[in-house]
């Protein structure tokens, strides 16, 4: 068995401009969906740098200062919980991809997609990567940027509306986030096209 820290890889074509691009907020009940494109310069290196999932919050808004400051783009897309509802979570997890792509200042050569589908992006070619959140750096970054920006988001709506403690879940379906919902009824930023509740709860509209 390894002690060794796995190391995870720069770039998947080392030699090309590539962006690692990935989401948060996918099968959240309430808020938007955002994404990251994340453009790291050659020889970056980060040992705490990984999947945001395997790493704390504090760890997170650690690093999203070091990767804003040394790659060399960075974008962030945000897709809001109305058109998650019109164009459902896959197609808007894809749009949000290609709103952070849109918002770097560089254009890359390549994206490095983080999981198993994409719609093609104009003019730049890509590759999707299951679990390349733990696997590539630009994509662990692009993680990272994704999920404090989305937390950041939801602590703000959480402010507006306490009941639902989206300080804590971020509106993910935790048991008391869909017992919120049963007892408060839905906010205006629930994502309605979504099983909100548990089929033995009962929605007080």
């Amino acid at each position: 068995m390894k002690n060794k820290k796995q190391t995870l890889q720069l770039s998947l074509l080392p030699g090309r401009l590539e962006a690692g691009c990935d989401e948060a907020g996918r099968g959240c009940l309430a808020g938007p969906v955002v994404a990251a494109a994340v453009i790291l310069p050659a020889g970056f290196e980060n040992e705490l740098l990984n999947d945001s999932k395997k790493l704390s919050e504090k760890q997170r808004y650690q690093l999203r200062p070091i990767i804003e400051e040394q790659a060399l783009a960075f974008g962030v897309g945000i897709v809001s919980h109305t058109e998650i509802d019109e164009i459902n979570i896959l197609n808007a997890s894809f749009l949000a991809m290609h709103r952070a792509v849109e918002q770097l200042q560089q254009q890359p050569e390549h994206l490095l997609i983080d999981g198993n589908r994409f719609k093609a992006y104009p003019g730049i070619g890509h590759t999707c990567i299951v679990k390349g959140d733990g696997k590539l750096l630009p994509i662990a970054a692009a993680s990272i940027l994704a999920k404090t920006y989305r937390d950041d988001l939801m602590n703000e709506i959480h402010q507006q509306f306490p009941n639902y403690a989206w300080d804590k879940n971020k509106g993910y379906p935790t048991k008391a986030h869909r017992q919120a919902i049963a007892q408060y009824g839905v906010s205006p930023h629930h994502r309605l096209s979504f099983r909100l509740l548990d089929d033995q709860l009962k929605l007080n509209l």
